[in-house]
């Protein structure tokens, strides 16, 4: 493990040096706290929608985070042109699946933008993992109702069946590989009360793999610090939107080396 959280630390400091850039399709709900968590970490985000300017974006840019959040059909078309200029440019693509499995557009939407990635990161609850896998799963909306454990066997076949890692969000996090299973016991309870925390994820798992991680190891595990450290001087989920940024743009190596539960 020692060598894993010193990959970690590396892509941290990697991310600060290039300060890469993630275009995001982003949902309504999320867009300015994934724009901030991003600039907090050292990256430069640009919420993109527009097709026409979307090929230019990518030819020079790091990745594309696709969130599915506030769906209709005008996005669609957008999000699967997006992706497959990021694949003519071999960018990594991060799917981020909210709500799959609530309604047949965005299960069906979510399997329609995996089967069209080259590049695949997949982050998603574990209720959105089970449903893109096609198991029935649990959901409330965009609400996990599955624990993260009960997911590992659809993050395997969805590994399998898309050539992805996979991020598994929850109390505890799953990283699913094709170099093995990672498990990460960060974070705090809090973090669920604010709204957009996995969509945060996403786009910091864009601009992890902008720099080359892009197993979604590094942005689990610096989200889930950040969050535990925010969480101690905060008194409840409004303060701890707010002290997540001030903590992911402190968060330094040894901090990082110091707190992380890592499996």
């Amino acid at each position: 493990m020692k060598q894993n959280i010193k990959t970690i630390v590396s892509a941290l400091n990697a991310l600060r040096e290039q300060k890469p850039l993630v275009v995001n399709i982003c949902n309504y709900v999320a867009m300015n706290n994934s724009a901030n968590a991003l600039l907090a970490v050292g990256a430069s985000p640009i919420m993109a929608h527009s097709r026409d300017e979307m090929a230019e974006l990518l030819s020079f840019s790091g990745a594309l985070v696709v969130n599915i959040g506030t769906l209709d059909s005008t996005w669609i078309a957008r999000m699967l042109f997006a992706v497959e200029q990021a694949n003519i440019h071999n960018k990594p693509v991060i799917l981020d699946p909210v709500g799959c499995g609530a309604s047949t557009l965005r299960t069906e939407t979510s399997r329609q933008i995996a089967a069209a990635a080259k590049k695949l990161i997949i982050r998603g609850n574990a209720s959105e993992i089970i449903a893109l896998a096609g198991e029935k799963g649990q959901s409330k909306g965009v609400d996990a109702l599955d624990s993260s454990e009960a997911a590992l066997g659809a993050a395997l076949y969805l590994l399998e069946t898309y050539q992805c890692s996979v991020v598994i969000s929850g109390a505890t996090d799953f990283i699913v590989t094709s170099e093995g299973q990672f498990k990460l016991d960060n974070g705090h309870a809090m973090m669920p009360y604010v709204t957009g925390m996995g969509c945060t994820l996403s786009a910091l798992t864009g601009a992890f793999a902008a720099v080359g991680e892009e197993t979604g190891l590094a942005a689990a595990a610096v989200l889930g610090v950040a969050g535990e450290i925010a969480a101690e001087q905060s008194k409840g989920p409004g303060s701890l939107q707010l002290n997540i940024l001030d903590a992911l743009y402190q968060l330094d190596g040894a901090t990082l080396t110091a707190r992380l539960k890592l499996s």
